[in-house]
């Protein structure tokens, strides 16, 4: 499987070729079940195109796809750097990565956030990001639940967005969610234009 050629258009989003590259890096420490997988077992909290064979694929490149639409409309996109923008994007293209787990676990992990925030931080030399930018980006990617920071026992277990980054991202997250959203895809998981 050829894990950066999946992401082919989305890796073109990112201006910074040096980021780029580290994208790249970081794509290919997915684990190979993010492929396959749907975005939600029981269909509860995505929509159609999320379910299924590859819905988590579709789910994250639709959040993608959202971010770089928003990041187009100049009212939103003066609000942030072009680096900023950059950062939020790979933060959106790995905010699932490791929903089910470092090793594939059978229901999605409840701090899979955490665990994605962790590997970005983990690997930031490897992948060629400053720490600066991988604390950005983690940031971003532990936020990524909005108000949904408490665990099935009831336990407070992920931080509420704060920064106008955090939100974003969250943003972009909940909006590929939405069952009134339908983004079309090809029978390659590219979203049709």
């Amino acid at each position: 499987m050829n894990k950066k050629e999946i992401f082919y258009d989305e890796i073109n989003y990112i201006k910074d070729d040096k980021l780029k590259n580290s994208l790249c890096k970081l794509i290919e420490l997915l684990p190979d079940y993010f492929f396959i997988e749907p975005a939600s077992s029981t269909g509860k909290y995505h929509p159609k195109y999320a379910l299924g064979n590859g819905g988590l694929l579709r789910h994250t490149k639709a959040a993608v796809r959202i971010g770089y639409e928003l990041l187009q409309d100049l009212s939103i996109a003066k609000k942030y750097t072009d680096h900023e923008k950059d950062l939020m994007l790979i933060a959106l293209l790995m905010h699932d990565g490791f929903k089910k787990g470092l090793i594939e676990e059978r229901y999605t992990r409840f701090d899979h956030p955490l665990i994605a925030a962790k590997i970005i931080l983990d690997n930031h030399n490897q992948v060629g990001l400053s720490l600066e930018d991988a604390t950005f980006i983690s940031s971003a990617i532990k936020t990524h639940m909005g108000d949904y920071t408490i665990d099935y026992n009831g336990n407070e277990i992920l931080e509420k967005p704060h920064t106008k980054y955090q939100n974003f991202v969250h943003m972009c997250d909940f909006l590929a969610s939405r069952k009134c959203l339908l983004v079309p895809f090809d029978q390659n998981n590219n979203i049709e234009i």
